[in-house]
């Protein structure tokens, strides 16, 4: 499972997914505690279907591939609910047209199947102030070995940075992973996991679960950051992880906003066995 992992190499340890299993069983807000059982069952699997249906015609339309490229993540994440920032792709060889109804500054990302670092390739140019800077900017990512495509996109206001992921474990089955972004995964290793599909307790658990937690709180005058899309967004990549479809998904970064959140960039693995079958 680790060498697989989008998210740094990093993996959960028996004594958190353990401490998320107690929380389950000994949780009083769990689903049958409800007032509407039934309705909140039907809910949940008419969400579940849907989910899997997306999926599905991914699937279809991924032609044996299990690496999705970034728009085609963000469509899926854009139709289940998630904000993304407005934007087009363009593949290799198409015209970009004079009028792209985007508002500058722009970013413009390398689109390939084979290329999962972008900033590593210079494949990410930010700040584009004007058409002559993004045209120049495209004409240099389409130079890059291995380019597909290129992806434009408004660029998003500054907020918190946050990572959320999933992984199909072998051990565990399909498990989500959350930190902060920037030093607090890349030295601390300040990261939470949990088991798929989460609920409300769980992902409320997996925020407070984190060292960083504060800066989500408001920090230096900074407003807290919309907890319950947090939360929300959390969940739906639990119920994206437990259809058993999806070998990973990363998102990263979210920008997490006083009111609101985005997703900035996105990964995601198709199960190879899944695409196996007939």
């Amino acid at each position: 499972m680790k060498e697989g992992l989008l998210f740094g190499g990093l993996s959960p340890t028996n004594k958190k997914i353990n401490s998320l299993r107690t929380l389950r069983l000994c949780g009083k807000n769990s689903i049958l505690d409800r007032n509407d059982v039934r309705y909140a069952i039907a809910r949940d699997i008419i969400k579940k279907m849907r989910i899997e249906n997306m999926l599905k015609e991914l699937i279809e339309k991924a032609g044996g591939r299990t690496a999705l490229s970034e728009h085609e993540v963000k469509g899926l994440l854009k139709e289940m609910g998630f904000s993304v920032p407005n934007g087009r792709f363009f593949p290799a060889g198409e015209m970009i047209p004079e009028n792209l109804d985007l508002n500058y500054p722009l970013v413009a990302k390398v689109s390939s199947e084979n290329i999962s670092a972008k900033s590593d390739l210079h494949g990410v140019r930010i700040g584009l102030q004007d058409e002559v800077e993004l045209r120049a900017a495209v004409e240099d990512i389409l130079r890059i070995e291995n380019a597909e495509g290129v992806l434009i996109e408004e660029m998003a206001p500054r907020g918190v940075e946050v990572i959320i992921g999933g992984v199909l474990d072998r051990q565990f089955g399909p498990i989500v992973m959350f930190g902060l972004g920037g030093i607090f995964i890349e030295l601390f290793r300040d990261v939470s996991f949990g088991l798929a599909p989460l609920n409300k307790d769980d992902a409320h658990w997996m925020i407070s679960e984190i060292k960083g937690r504060r800066l989500l709180e408001g920090y230096r005058g900074n407003p807290p950051v919309d907890r319950e899309v947090l939360v929300e967004i959390l969940i739906s990549v639990s119920e994206i992880m437990a259809t058993g479809l999806v070998a990973e998904i990363d998102l990263n970064p979210v920008t997490l906003y006083a009111e609101g959140a985005m997703v900035l960039d996105a990964k995601l693995k198709l199960r190879s066995a899944v695409l196996q079958k007939p």
